[in-house]
């Protein structure tokens, strides 16, 4: 099923009901009345100004991007190959996915790692130069705020990129003025703390030949550079990049941070291989949901735990102990303890499956909701994430998910439901 026929099953958050009948056929639909249509296009032509816009917009709309809204920004959904196109593109060769929506944030200061693990689960301070690990922001109730990822760069400073629908919750939450006025004891200072924030574009290059092409605009051996790892090189004549092997699609791939002026010339040369296509954020909804990787706001909010949402790896063991992040009063107790609901993974034949989708027991009874939901392109069959009762969380167990208001048999799936791909040297 084609991202431009069916929006709604690959469950993105921040397309507007506007922005998913727009990019059915790329166009607005203008009625036979005219006026109507006028209405529609100046309505659409204003919603797209409001729009902050990515250094790449003019080259998305040049090679045929469809451009939607998604939090906030105006980002291609698609370009002239199909989303089942693009989605096996990249499971075979490689693509480019454009995320300079992402905030970027450095963290500078002596009592930078302190500073991130008064905020996230992870330890930081184990992490090696360069070695960066996915972490989360947590509230005091265990709820997660966001996911993201912190590198600690051999720079002197920790890189972090979170997720663009949180930026400015995140930025908020990043501010470090309570925490430079603490003082340990009566007269002394404070820690140190800044955290700038980036302006450089990101561009994501995935697939299984990422490396060959890359390895091409390198001096440096990209053999070295194993999955979660991060250095600082000129890319294909473009210096001052930040190379992180890491990605969303479950395959092989770098996100490669760039200055804004230089990331057009980066894409074209990128373009130029034949391995390397353009894919939007339809494949690349589809390809996370195949590598079971969860998308905030849909699969992770403020209302779920890291361990209902089967994320407990990301918990430092050192910060189980010590207990010392936001929420671990609730968090750590449900590791042991059984939580009412866990997050599974899905898998059904028959009418697609949507997020919002009721997951029900083999007698009937509503027992969860569904996350997101897509048909896999590599499978050829229905695969979901949601939450479900725990007694019902074991991979195999059969269950049933309403579609149509018909009851559709379905089975709890281990996830990923494609393998990953990362490159661990």
């Amino acid at each position: 099923m084609m991202w431009a026929q069916r929006l709604t099953v690959f469950g993105l958050t921040g397309l507007s009901s506007r922005a998913a009948g727009a990019s059915r056929d790329g166009l607005l639909r203008v009625s036979a009345a005219g006026c109507t249509g006028r209405k529609q296009q100046r309505a659409a032509s204003s919603a797209e100004a409001s729009q902050k816009k990515t250094p790449l917009f003019d080259f998305h709309r040049e090679h045929g991007g469809k451009m939607v809204e998604f939090a906030g920004w105006s980002m291609p959904v698609q370009y002239k190959d199909s989303h089942i196109s693009s989605h096996m593109h990249t499971r075979e060769h490689c693509s480019i996915f454009d995320v300079s929506h992402m905030l970027q944030t450095k963290v500078h200061g002596k009592d930078r790692v302190r500073f991130m693990e008064s905020l996230v689960v992870a330890d930081i301070a184990e992490l090696k130069d360069n070695q960066g690990t996915l972490s989360l922001f947590t509230n005091e109730n265990g709820g997660i705020m966001d996911d993201l990822i912190v590198t600690k760069t051999d720079q002197g400073y920790l890189y972090v990129v979170s997720n663009a629908g949180c930026a400015d919750k995140d930025s908020a939450h990043m501010k470090v003025t309570d925490f430079n006025e603490q003082g340990n004891k009566p007269g002394e200072v404070g820690p140190e703390v800044e955290t700038p924030q980036l302006n450089d574009s990101v561009s994501v290059l995935s697939g299984p030949s990422m490396s060959r092409v890359l390895q091409e605009g390198l001096k440096e051996d990209l053999s070295k550079l194993t999955f979660m790892t991060s250095a600082l090189a000129t890319v294909f004549g473009v210096p001052g990049c930040r190379v992180t092997r890491c990605g969303y699609t479950g395959e092989d791939g770098v996100e490669i941070s760039v200055p804004q002026s230089r990331v057009v010339e980066l894409t074209e040369k990128l373009l130029n291989h034949s391995e390397v296509k353009l894919a939007g954020l339809g494949a690349r909804d589809s390809l996370r949901l195949e590598a079971g990787l969860c998308l905030y706001g849909n699969d992770i909010d403020e209302t779920t735990t890291p361990v209902e949402a089967t994320l407990v790896w990301t918990l430092g063991k050192r910060r189980r102990q010590t207990k010392d992040f936001p929420g671990a009063d609730v968090i750590v107790p449900q590791i042991k303890a059984k939580t009412a609901r866990k997050r599974v993974g899905l898998l059904s034949t028959g009418p697609p499956v949507r997020p919002h989708t009721p997951i029900l027991s083999p007698d009937g009874r509503v027992i969860g909701e569904v996350t997101s939901g897509c048909p896999s392109p590599c499978l050829k069959k229905n695969i979901a994430m949601g939450y479900v009762e725990s007694a019902f969380a074991k991979n195999g167990t059969s269950i049933q998910v309403e579609v149509r208001k018909k009851a559709v048999p379905a089975t709890v799936s281990k996830m990923p439901f494609v393998p990953t791909n990362y490159y661990s040297g």
